[in-house]
C-alpha cells in the first residue's frame, strides 16, 4: 500500500509499505477514507519529536470503513464506517477504568522508555514515534486499529 512516511527532519515521502494485518483478536482493518493533518504532525516534520524512525507511517486522526475485524471483536462490522482516536485504549486497565484514556497501561509497547523520559508511561499513538509506541499512522491507504471495540466511534 501508498502512505506517507517520515524520511528525516523536514522530508515526508509517499512510499510503498507492508499492508497491514491483523495482530490481535481486537483489532480492525480499516479502508482509510480521511486522515487530518494536525499541528503536532509539524513536531515531527521539524524533527522535535524523538525516537522518529525512517519510514514510520504518520498520521493519527483518521476515519475510514472496515474491512476486516479481528476474531474477538463484536463492537464493529465489515462495511462500518469509523472515526478513530489518536489515543489507543485497552478499556481494561486501571487509567481506563478511572477514564484516563491518554493513559492506558496496556498499548504502549514501549511505555517503560517513555516513562524514563516523561515520569510516566501514557498510551500508543498513532504515527507518533517509537516513544509512543511506534504504532504505524493512517495517512495511508489501509490502517490496523487494535484495540478497536474501545476508542472508534460508528459514524
Amino acid at each position: 500500500m501508498k502512505a506517507l512516511t517520515w524520511q528525516g527532519r523536514g522530508k515526508i515521502s509517499c512510499e510503498t509499505v507492508p499492508d497491514p494485518k491483523i495482530e490481535h483478536g481486537r483489532d480492525v482493518i480499516i479502508k482509510v477514507t480521511a486522515c487530518a493533518i494536525c499541528g503536532s504532525d509539524l513536531h515531527l516534520m521539524g524533527g522535535f519529536m524523538p525516537t522518529m524512525e525512517c519510514g514510520d507511517v504518520l498520521g493519527h486522526e483518521t476515519m475510514g470503513e472496515v474491512i476486516e475485524v479481528g476474531r474477538d471483536n463484536a463492537k464493529l462490522k465489515v462495511g462500518d464506517r469509523i472515526v478513530v482516536p489518536f489515543t489507543i485504549c485497552c478499556g481494561e486497565c486501571r487509567q481506563c477504568k478511572w477514564g484516563n484514556w491518554s493513559c492506558c497501561e496496556r498499548t504502549n509497547p514501549n511505555g517503560a522508555m517513555q516513562a524514563k523520559v516523561f515520569g510516566y508511561p501514557l498510551a500508543g499513538l498513532f504515527g507518533f514515534s517509537h516513544l509512543t509506541g511506534g504504532i504505524p499512522g493512517g495517512q495511508a491507504e489501509y490502517l490496523r486499529v487494535p484495540y478497536a471495540d474501545v476508542g472508534p466511534i460508528v459514524v
